[in-house]
């Protein structure tokens, strides 16, 4: 047992030596002790000799002993014990069955050392002020299920894990969240893993994306009419907040709802009471809203577009969802997933990539995103006349996007640049040159910030950037 003046003691538990190294450097300034294991099981042996850390970092994937499986062993003998949680292998099914062992948080890999260490300081504050735990959740319904049947969102990349690991903190929570991104990301997969994994899962799930209905029939379809209540409402009508009722309502392209409108949703978020259109009695509902939007929120309130107060409303939790460009090294993983998917629902042979073709294709932009890529399987899987798709199996428009011509090295990018502004400009783009510095910036400092392990001081000094310049920029690029 530890004594009452020693210091805190944390545990590093990770098969990765060079993982060990980098931890302990980092939290050797703290006062507290540092012990670290290759593999759970000496800790779980100290454990039983009567040893009880403060705070434990550890690693999921480990040799005889998976991370989750130790956390479980830990909380049995002192549920107190602030766990951390770190995985350079994440998928939504593990983050929501950390959270659902009550761990302290959870980590993607590669983490900021700096954010780390501060995230073991809050834990060791929580720990030492005698904070109590919560009653542990449900994982899951019977037979392991996590209740994600029939949502499945595929990701490795880091900026993947990030969403994995909100999805995995708020999905139990009744709040609204905001999710961002572009067209064909999957914003309403991940409105739909929400619902799944949270208490309102047998409850209807409705989405509406609001750009889709015209103006004029907007707000019968949100609140419903009452028979008679203009031309051609012929009977009563239910919207989709009383379909909703009980559970959640997935409101898509939230940027393009008029204002009148955000006016009378921002009163049903506030307490559940609406007016069917033409009606005069009050109905009370209860509903868990999602908002989604492709668009700048932001902007949109500076223009007068959007109300503030349901920004405020709305974005209790934000949730940026990646395009395809941002997580490249996940592309093989979803034309695999894809293709599988659609031969199966085609009834045809399953076709394999070449490996130049998926070379080629881990290349291309991917305005589109998942749902081009989709498409994209679809078409392969109709029109390829093998199974061996090659390259010049590949639509001609995608084939006339050469990436092999023999352009010097330093010379690609700059190639690759004046392709993407020739067609945003035969797009009828304004404002090329803001846009462009936009993703030059955000493309340097994921480089840095990859090549320095996450560390900003580094990253900063590879930019020839002081910190603050590197933080200020990342605020002003919402990184």
């Amino acid at each position: 047992m530890k004594k009452p003046d020693q210091p805190p003691l944390v545990w590093i538990v990770d098969d990765d030596a060079s993982i060990r190294w980098v931890l302990e450097a980092a939290l050797e300034e703290m006062a507290c002790q540092v012990r670290s294991f290759e593999s759970p099981e000496l800790p779980i042996q100290q454990l039983r000799k009567g040893e009880r850390p403060d705070v434990v970092l550890t690693d999921v994937r480990m040799p005889h002993m998976d991370g989750l499986t130790f956390v479980e062993a830990l909380h049995e003998v002192d549920e107190r014990i602030a766990v951390i949680v770190m995985t350079a292998h994440a998928n939504l099914e593990t983050a929501v069955d950390a959270y659902g062992r009550q761990v302290f948080e959870y980590v993607p890999k590669p983490f900021e050392m700096d954010e780390l260490v501060s995230l073991v300081q809050r834990a060791l504050r929580k720990r030492l002020s005698g904070g109590k735990r919560v009653a542990r959740v449900s994982r899951g319904t019977e037979g392991g299920h996590t209740g994600l049947e029939g949502v499945q969102i595929i990701g490795q990349a880091p900026a993947m894990q990030e969403v994995f690991r909100i999805i995995g903190r708020v999905a139990k929570k009744d709040v609204t969240v905001m999710i961002n991104g572009e067209t064909g990301t999957g914003k309403e997969l991940v409105a739909r893993a929400l619902h799944a994994l949270s208490p309102r899962a047998t409850q209807p799930f409705i989405a509406l994306n609001t750009a889709a209905i015209p103006k004029e029939l907007l707000e019968s379809e949100l609140f419903g009419h009452e028979k008679g209540a203009f031309t051609g409402a012929v009977e009563r009508r239910l919207g989709r907040f009383e379909q909703a009722d009980g559970g959640t309502l997935f409101l898509d392209e939230i940027g393009d709802m008029p204002v009148d409108l955000q006016t009378r949703l921002l009163r049903v978020l506030n307490d559940g009471t609406f007016y069917r259109v033409g009606g005069r009695e009050p109905i009370k509902v209860n509903v868990r809203v999602l908002a989604a939007t492709h668009q700048n929120i932001e902007q949109l309130v500076r223009e007068g577009k959007f109300r503030e107060d349901l920004l405020y409303r709305l974005n209790v939790i934000r949730i940026q969802v990646p395009p395809l460009r941002k997580r490249r090294e996940d592309l093989p993983l979803l034309l695999h997933h894809y293709l599988h998917k659609a031969a199966e629902r085609l009834g045809e042979e399953e076709k394999v990539l070449d490996k130049r073709v998926e070379k080629f294709l881990t290349q291309l932009p991917w305005p589109g995103n998942v749902r081009q890529l989709e498409s994209l399987c679809t078409w392969l899987t109709i029109m390829a006349p093998d199974k061996l798709v090659h390259l010049e199996d590949l639509p001609l428009e995608l084939r006339e996007l050469d990436f092999s011509a023999p352009e010097a090295e330093g010379t690609q990018w700059e190639a690759a640049l004046a392709r993407w502004a020739r067609r945003r400009l035969q797009e009828g783009a304004k404002g090329v040159h803001g846009e462009a510095l936009k993703k030059l910036d955000q493309t340097l400092i994921q480089t840095a910030l990859q090549a320095s392990g996450g560390h900003k001081q580094k990253a900063a000094q590879l930019l020839g950037w002081g910190r603050n310049t590197l933080t200020r920029k990342m605020q002003e690029l919402e990184m």
